[in-house]
């Protein structure tokens, strides 16, 4: 019996590109450059499975190619905005993701950005490698403290969960979370946390705010310019979950205004096109979509879509179904 034909949109850690290709026919993307909406196309047509990443925009008219072929998108990665998920249940594609593996690793950049927007670490190395700095004085980069403060969360699914305990346990902070669907009191209970009655609630009481919250049609823009006027002025954003979740123009206008102090970004809506206010702006600090950017969650990230694979292909049911 032939081996199922998989494709594999953009280049993935060489132990997982081995292990598809001990059990598949595998065409690996060894340049790594994105592929075009036409290329997207024709892997559906040509292939059993097409495995994209979330820089891939599998939209409506990406999954309009006919005839097709495909039977899974095994998608390496937790968000699956990026999927028209409607077209690909009205294709009859089954749709996977990456979740749990990446936890830990995002949890840990959400609080890298909270630490470098708090204590301006991204402004003070440039100082440094400017030459700019000319020695230790007391009111020099005057900052933020983070132990002891209220850290408020939109959205309390894993990383949120694991943002928490890290502030929590290891600064102190207060947990304040607002999420429509929110975990089961045992998930949360050795975090003190407090749930909020909405969005608002959790803008105006707390000193960082972190979202953690799917992106997409639902909260598009979720973080405007009316809520962000609700923030303290000293609070800070942390934005790790997707870009299309903030208004960038609302965001630009309020740190360039004092409406609040700070920000860190992880995530950009149009990635990986920045908005250009953003560079000149020393009370922002901007990181590439690190989030999961560590071998060994990168890795294990790779080997669940393997696992949905071998599911799939062996007529079982998927760990990770989104459709």
């Amino acid at each position: 019996m032939s081996k199922p034909k998989i494709v594999v949109t953009r280049a993935w850690p060489k132990e997982v590109e081995a292990e598809l290709q001990r059990h598949y026919d595998v065409t690996l993307n060894t340049t790594d450059t994105p592929m075009s909406t036409a290329q997207l196309q024709d892997a559906l047509r040509q292939y059993d499975a097409v495995c994209p990443t979330v820089s891939d925009k599998i939209s409506a008219e990406v999954l309009g190619a006919r005839p097709l072929r495909a039977k899974i998108l095994g998608n390496f990665g937790v968000g699956f905005n990026h999927i028209d998920l409607d077209a690909a249940r009205a294709r009859g594609l089954t749709v996977t993701n990456t979740p749990e593996v990446l936890t830990d690793c995002t949890a840990d950049l959400a609080m890298t950005l909270l630490l470098m927007a708090a204590r301006r670490a991204g402004e003070g190395e440039r100082h440094v490698r400017t030459r700019a700095w000319t020695g230790w004085r007391p009111t020099h980069m005057i900052s933020t403290k983070v132990t002891g403060k209220t850290l408020g969360l939109i959205g309390m699914g894993r990383i949120a969960r694991a943002a928490a305990h890290r502030a929590h346990h290891g600064f102190g902070m207060k947990i304040i979370y607002f999420d429509p669907f929110p975990p089961p009191p045992e998930a949360i209970k050795d975090l003190n946390a407090t749930q909020c009655g909405g969005i608002e609630e959790v803008l105006k009481q707390a000193d960082f705010v972190s979202l953690h919250c799917p992106g997409g049609r639902e909260n598009y823009h979720l973080i405007n310019a009316e809520r962000l006027k609700m923030m303290k002025p000293e609070a800070i954003l942390i934005n790790t979950a997707r870009g299309d979740v903030v208004d960038d123009q609302a965001l630009i206008a309020a740190l360039k205004q004092g409406v609040i102090k700070a920000a860190g970004l992880d995530v950009y809506e149009g990635e990986p096109r920045v908005n250009e206010a953003y560079l000149a702006m020393e009370n922002v600090v901007l990181l590439p979509h690190l989030g999961s950017a560590t071998r060994e969650t990168r890795i294990a990230m790779g080997m669940r879509v393997f696992e949905n694979l071998q599911l799939f292909f062996a007529g079982k049911p998927v760990r990770d179904k989104v459709v």
